[in-house]
């Protein structure tokens, strides 16, 4: 029975769907056949009567919208009301024309209405409150809302590129995430789409009355002409009823036009506020201004009891501006007792025990920044500190191919002032400090002079330093300072410490928004791997291990397809690394040593010496036939460490990148064991060297 009834209501779902698509065919037919098709006078009475609904509708709805763009289709309504309003226009010109000679009720029962009940039968009143009406509307109400609607158009159009900065910082920063972003830049477009569709619309409403002008006097010219010349009727008599059909016709056709340019007024001068108009309107000039409600009800009370002035109507308003006062007061006071009365009664000791500060069990973030109370400014959403962290966490994800975990600042009143500390996992890995209305002035060598200022050193590189004022930055460039200013001091220390500890901040929810991504572009693709050759929380590992070695997860495809082709079910973390790394040969080696210039293909590297190496392959071949993993004596692996070590010395003193080449069977165990000794030599396979890279050996470490 259920199901009967869910197949009812969509079958009726789909007709309503159908005829709201009929709709606007159907209402564009309407007012072309009024202009061309003559209309009876009933009809003429039935359709005024719509618009004056219609324009009502229209404006109860602007009214009520808590943001303009839930009123998006307000540029549209207003073009259709228009061309409406046109319509009738010219349809009870042609009826007014044709059996006007009849009487005032030959145009329908409205149009007599208002010519003779809002008028008072006079015709030269009628023109009086009309072409007040035009004015009112014309130059006050349309001119506005054209003025706000333009202004705002053109400052929305403006601020389009800033408010998406804004997003795309939002969402490095961790704050929002794709969904919520795609949303907000949806409704940035939206907003100047409507503001610039709101500046062209308001151009129909003040068109419309100057249409009306002219028609009522084209009314005014052929209906006389027609009365005198063709139905033989007195000039007076012509003139008495022409014109008041003609001022019906204005008026019935104005009073409409004039709501739609209030409610256009209403929609384009709301403010950013997301309320009713009438809570806005209630809460600002009531609620909110109290005091004002006060000076306004003495001035009023004084004003009544000057001599010679209306003394009931001021003081009857300013005795019930004082009784609103006392009512608001009264709440407001109320309120403010409710706020400060505990609500609770006091727990016992036990309880209060038991009551434990969340901010004391505050969640261990991946990166977190402790700064002191001088850097707190910096840290405000125009704060200099915040857009070079929002920046910099940016380009670590480009380049580590992964969305890096949000950096959680928070205050410590344990620093000092300009002091700050860099924890990842909520342990302290650096800190420093920085003045923050100084520059810090690097030395680049030892044979700089000293230069005026508070001597410190560089907290990235130790390096000799000084803080200096601003006045002094070109001073000390002159005498060979490298001059930074505090922000980009904080950020290149938060920025060293993140490249030795990427491979900690990477973790199975990275893993799962990599393989998230990798399901909406290629499903099949992942569907292939995971769980086939491994699971979330083994891909984790792996990943991990290529992050601990500088390889970028952007190509997320290719190292899914080389797991796909080349990976096995049962295979350790070790082997597909080197699986992974084989397909991401050409962008490793570019990594590690960059093609420039004459030297464009030559990778030069230091090789093992062939004792070294063989000692390394019998202890990798004896742990795979004992199933365990390789180890080296500590002895073997000390003398390992300080050979490499040496190396990659001579090899930096030679201004050659520090890289080691050796055979693809000990790879992997050797960048552990080298990881182990605390050295990051890039070490690299054979297999991994592109075949349009030249090899040279610069160095052979025994």
């Amino acid at each position: 029975m259920s199901v009967a009834a869910e197949q009812m209501t969509g079958a009726a779902k789909s007709r309503w769907s159908g005829y709201q698509a009929l709709m606007g065919p159907v209402v564009l037919v309407m007012i072309l056949a009024m202009i061309v098709v003559p209309l009876p006078p009933v009809l003429l009475d039935v359709l005024f009567t719509f618009n004056i609904t219609f324009a009502l509708l229209v404006l109860f709805a602007a009214f009520y919208t808590r943001k303009p763009l839930d009123f998006s289709a307000f540029p549209t309504v207003l073009l259709i009301a228009t061309l409406l309003r046109l319509a009738l226009n010219v349809a009870a010109a042609r009826v007014i024309l044709l059996h006007g000679y009849r009487g005032d009720q030959a145009a329908g029962v409205v149009i007599e209405s208002f010519g003779r009940f809002v008028v008072g039968g006079n015709y030269v009143v009628g023109i009086v409150v009309f072409a007040i009406l035009v004015i009112i509307n014309f130059v006050v109400i349309t001119k506005g809302s054209t003025r706000i609607a333009e202004v705002t158009a053109r400052f929305s159009l403006d601020a389009m590129p800033g408010k998406q900065m804004a997003i795309d910082a939002d969402l490095n920063a961790g704050i929002i995430n794709q969904e919520q972003a795609k949303r907000r830049r949806e409704v940035v477009a939206a907003e100047s789409d409507f503001y610039g569709s709101m500046d062209g619309a308001s151009k129909f409403v003040r068109g419309d009355a100057v249409a009306a002008i002219l028609i009522i006097m084209i009314n005014l010219v052929g209906g006389l002409v027609v009365g005198v010349f063709q139905h033989g009727m007195s000039l007076s008599n012509a003139a008495h009823t022409y014109t008041l059909l003609s001022i019906g016709d204005g008026l019935v056709a104005q009073i409409p036009s004039l709501v739609i340019s209030i409610a256009a007024g209403i929609l384009v001068s709301r403010g950013g506020e997301d309320a009713e108009m009438g809570h806005l309107v209630s809460k600002q000039l009531f609620i909110g201004n109290r005091h004002g409600l006060l000076v306004t009800a003495i001035i009023l009370g004084v004003t009544g009891i000057i001599p010679g002035m209306p003394h009931w109507a001021f003081l009857i308003y300013a005795l019930l501006t004082s009784a609103l006062w006392f009512v608001l007061n009264g709440q407001h006071r109320r309120a403010i007792l409710e706020a400060a009365a505990p609500t609770t009664p006091l727990p016992s000791q036990d309880a209060a025990d038991a009551v434990i500060d969340t901010r004391i069990l505050r969640p261990v973030e991946a990166i977190g920044l402790a700064i002191g109370y001088q850097i707190i400014p910096m840290m405000q959403a125009d704060g200099e500190l915040q857009k070079r962290l929002n920046l910099l966490r940016r380009r670590i994800s480009e380049s580590a191919g992964f969305l890096l975990p949000a950096i959680h600042v928070h205050d410590d009143l344990t620093l000092r002032p300009g002091g700050y500390r860099i924890e990842i996992h909520g342990v302290e890995e650096a800190r420093g400090e920085i003045h923050a209305d100084l520059l810090l002035a690097v030395s680049s060598g030892a044979d700089v002079p000293p230069i005026e200022g508070i001597h410190a050193l560089d907290p990235v590189y130790g390096a000799s330093a000084y803080w200096i004022g601003r006045e002094r930055s070109d001073d000390a460039e002159l005498l060979g300072y490298t001059v930074i200013d505090a922000p980009t001091v904080v950020t290149t220390h938060l920025h060293e410490v993140l490249q030795q500890h990427m491979a900690e901040v990477f973790g199975l929810r990275q893993t799962q928004e990599l393989l998230d991504l990798a399901g909406q572009r290629d499903g099949k693709l992942l569907e292939a791997v995971v769980p086939r050759i491994a699971t979330a929380p083994k891909l984790a590992k792996v990943f991990r291990e290529l992050v601990m070695e500088k390889v970028s997860l952007r190509d997320m495809p290719a190292i899914l397809e080389s797991l796909a082709e080349d990976g096995r079910e049962g295979m350790h973390t070790g082997q597909m690394v080197e699986v992974i790394r084989r397909r991401l040969g050409r962008q490793i080696v570019q990594s590690v040593a960059p093609e420039d210039g004459a030297q464009s293909g030559l990778v030069q590297t230091a090789v093992l010496g062939q004792n070294l190496e063989q000692v390394l392959i019998t202890a990798v071949q004896t742990a795979q036939g004992a199933g365990t993993q390789p180890a080296l004596e500590p002895s073997v692996l000390l003398h390992l460490s300080q050979s490499v070590r040496q190396a990659a010395k001579n090899m930096e003193g030679q201004s050659i990148q520090p890289l080691l080449m050796v055979r693809d069977a000990i790879r992997y165990p050797l960048s552990v064991w080298l990881r182990s000794a605390g050295l990051f030599v890039p070490v690299i396979a054979f297999s991994e060297m592109p075949g349009d890279r030249q090899v040279k050996s610069v160095m052979e470490i025994n």
